[in-house]
């Protein structure tokens, strides 16, 4: 037990995998470990493109990320002995140089091994002028935030790339049909995917709520008429409502449709590109602190776990429930959505990564800050982290309960 937590608490304070005996691997089980891993990926993607296109952007993300702190890290002078993609057991690494690269079996993270990160992190005497404790607080600043900064760059980049290619996307007052329910009274109507819904029994919807609004003030059993555009053409269509299966609602009617707002694209200069990505880069990062505060809210997370907050712009969501919600983006707006969403998800992962407290690399860069106000007249104060341990697994305890429950509420409750 106590090799265990001295394991554990080692990799907190050390930013990666230590005191590991086997330094590469391979052979048959690397080619069943990433075999297994592709062939998920192959099965994601014959299932839902748009959730393998999410999936995709957000490992590269995280593989950038760890990038940004490899490249700044070699650059201070500092010594990397690994760069991993995937967290848990070794599946296949390669050793070139010093630098261990290489997959593990969990694809749930990544991460770069520098050496001599605080007081704890135990290094042989001619490494530690290359330790990452040795440089000045500059350079361990810069290395520390650079995972972070990358996801800022990343969020520009993809923002400028749909502003510049596809324009800037608003909302209309048009309702898509995203998928007509099987058995429905909107399959016996004729209805089909990519329908715009105008009204429903002479009443006009203007979004999806709207829709929904006009459908449940009729009773289950009753006829409407629903006039649509299909291939920018009039249509009437008459359906006859089912009983909503959600037994919330109470037996109310149901039309049996998966519907959205429409969202086109306005088309941007160059220029406006470029400035629109740093610009709405502020927006979102404004909203993204909001959204971190709101959702690592312990009463917010037991709130929505015993129902009584219904809330799903506050609700905790893992990569599962994301990766179900980029289905429906891909639907409504094709590539340029995935893309703006990724955006947006490396805006809060960025700003989520540099809380203040470890092991967040906020942590580390608190650490070096409070180290570098506590040095006086060149003599430099090092900080013992042994005393921030505690507050670290309670952070890391905590990390596993918001897991847990986003994953029960990513099936339980998924976010539309």
């Amino acid at each position: 037990m106590s090799n265990t937590y001295e394991k554990l608490r080692n990799e907190v304070v050390a930013g990666g995998a230590v005191g590991e005996e086997v330094q590469t691997v391979g052979g048959l089980r690397a080619v069943i470990g990433i075999g297994v891993i592709l062939a998920l990926l192959v099965v994601l993607a014959f299932a839902n493109i748009w959730s393998f296109v999410f999936v995709v952007g957000l490992l590269i993300s995280i593989f950038l990320h760890e990038m940004g702190h490899f490249v700044t890290a070699r650059r201070s002078g500092m010594k990397v002995t690994q760069l991993f993609m995937g967290m848990g057991p070794k599946l296949w690494s390669f050793k070139r140089g010093e630098i261990e690269y290489g997959v593990r079996a969990l694809p749930i993270g990544a991460f770069v091994r520098i050496v001599g990160m605080n007081n704890l992190d135990e290094t042989p005497g001619e490494d530690e002028s290359r330790t990452y404790r040795s440089k000045s607080y500059p350079k361990r600043m810069l290395t520390i935030t650079a995972g972070s900064i990358m996801h800022m760059i990343i969020a520009v980049v993809l923002t400028f790339t749909v502003y510049a290619t596809w324009g800037k996307s608003e909302a209309s007052t048009r309702v898509g049909v995203i998928a007509v329910e099987d058995g429905s009274g909107a399959k016996a109507a004729g209805l089909t995917r990519n329908d715009i819904i105008v009204s429903v029994d002479a009443e006009r919807v203007a979004s999806a709520e709207a829709l929904g609004t006009a459908v449940r003030s009729h009773k289950a059993g009753e006829r409407v008429s629903l006039s649509i555009e299909r291939d920018g053409k009039p249509l009437t269509l008459s359906a006859t409502l089912g009983t909503n299966p959600d037994p919330t609602l109470n037996g109310a009617a149901y039309l049996g449709v998966k519907s959205g707002q429409q969202t086109h694209f306005v088309e941007q200069s160059l220029g406006s590109a470029f400035t629109g990505g740093f610009t709405d880069l502020g927006r979102i990062a404004w909203a993204s602190v909001g959204g971190v505060v709101k959702v690592m809210n312990p009463v917010n997370i037991y709130q929505h776990l015993t129902g009584v907050n219904k809330d799903q712009t506050t609700q905790p969501v893992t990569v599962y429930g994301i990766s179900r919600l980029s289905s429906t983006i891909g639907q409504e707006t094709g590539l340029p959505g995935i893309l703006l969403t990724l955006a947006g998800i490396n805006v809060f992962v960025g700003l989520l990564n540099m809380v203040p407290l470890l092991p967040f690399d906020g942590g580390h860069a608190a650490v070096a800050t409070y180290e570098r106000i506590r040095s006086r007249k060149g003599r430099r104060y090092m900080a013992d982290v042994g005393k921030m341990i505690p507050v670290a697994m309670v952070v890391m305890t905590f990390l596993v309960f918001v897991l847990f429950a986003g994953v029960y509420l990513d099936i339980t409750n998924p976010i539309r």
